[in-house]
């Protein structure tokens, strides 16, 4: 009996050495971000302005858990499972049918060659996009974000530059080592039509950071709308590409970008400049101030869009801001808009 004790203690601590040894392996991390403002907004074309709590004034609300598990030699498992919500509504997504993750839901592999991703993840426009313009990826203020990704559903017949969403959905992204500050990704999304193998989307961008310098960039060729389930084909394959960068001055931040978007079944073309800054306010505060234009060659109509606003971190995590912004579309009521707002990473 006494044998079968000690046998059974070794064998417990053994179980305990082996989970220990595995948690210190692996880790899941539980994460996201909640950003709510008040405010008015009014787009150019509106009728009225709106009076609002809304999420996402300067980021997407999101939440999701993120892991990862070391294999060995250098080999690791990740994987990534996030949502957008609306923090103000507690809605789920983006917009009605947006899917669960479609932020992220992938898993993949990396080693001293890269990382290989698969399943819903970033498309190619996106971290040149927010690296390239002082307010990142705000979707209700940043001029250039809103040009590219953000369509008006006023009448104008104002669309976004970009062809398919900022996230692909049944995709195989390889992402590179870093070389001396460069990265790339290669990205492609399987159409998965029956029959008609052919449809896809495919991109590439690069990021190269070194000191004060940013430099971005990214092309796509699309034919499939996203996060579309089942997968839709946009009836047409459109082309986007876009240079971008910041140099810091320390007392300043410069940024600039310029691109160009175009469908195959239409001789317009979007094009598209930027132009933005960054300065020191205090010890933890930015003014922020971006400025975009874009030129659509067949009409001749051009949507100008100008932000200016004060982001001050109450701590690493938290942020208060505020921003007035200002836009115009060729023939059509000039808007106004302004938010107050606080974001909470955790």
């Amino acid at each position: 009996m006494k044998k079968n004790l000690i046998a059974l203690s070794f064998s417990l601590g053994g179980a305990l050495l082996c989970a220990t040894g595995a948690q210190a392996q692996s880790s899941v991390q539980l994460m996201g971000l909640t950003d709510v403002f008040v405010g008015s907004l009014k787009n150019a074309g509106d009728a009225g302005s709106s009076k609002v709590v809304n999420s996402g004034g300067m980021t997407t609300s999101w939440f999701g858990v993120k892991g990862t598990e070391d294999l060995g030699d250098g080999l690791k498992a990740n994987f990534a499972l996030t949502s957008f919500i609306k923090v103000d509504s507690g809605i789920q997504g983006r917009f009605v049918n947006d899917t669960f993750f479609s932020r992220d839901a992938n898993v993949g592999l990396s080693d001293s060659w890269g990382t290989v991703t698969v399943g819903r993840g970033l498309a190619p426009n996106f971290l040149p996009s927010i690296l390239s313009n002082p307010l990142g990826d705000s979707f209700t203020f940043a001029p250039l974000i809103l040009h590219m990704n953000v369509p008006l559903f006023n009448g104008t017949g104002w669309g976004s530059t970009t062809p398919s969403d900022t996230g692909w959905s049944n995709e195989i992204i390889y992402s590179t080592p870093n070389f001396g500050g460069l990265t790339a990704n290669l990205h492609y999304q399987f159409g998965e039509i029956a029959g008609d193998s052919g449809k896809k989307n495919i991109g590439v961008n690069a990021l190269y950071f070194n000191g004060p310098i940013t430099v971005t960039g990214f092309y796509e060729r699309d034919q499939m709308s996203n996060p579309a389930v089942p997968s839709t084909y946009l009836g047409t394959t459109k082309t986007d590409w876009m240079l971008g960068g910041a140099y810091d001055f320390a007392i300043v931040k410069a940024f600039a970008s310029y691109g160009q978007a175009k469908a195959d079944n239409t001789t317009n073309k979007a094009k598209t400049t930027q132009l933005g800054v960054s300065v020191p306010a205090g010890a933890t505060g930015k003014v922020l101030a971006s400025w975009a234009q874009t030129k659509m060659t067949a009409t001749d109509i051009s949507r100008k869009t100008f932000t200016v606003g004060y982001d001050y971190f109450l701590s690493k995590r938290t942020d208060v801001y505020v921003m007035a912004m200002n836009d115009r579309i060729t023939n059509q009521t000039k808007g106004n808009s302004f938010g107050v707002g606080i974001r909470h990473r955790f």
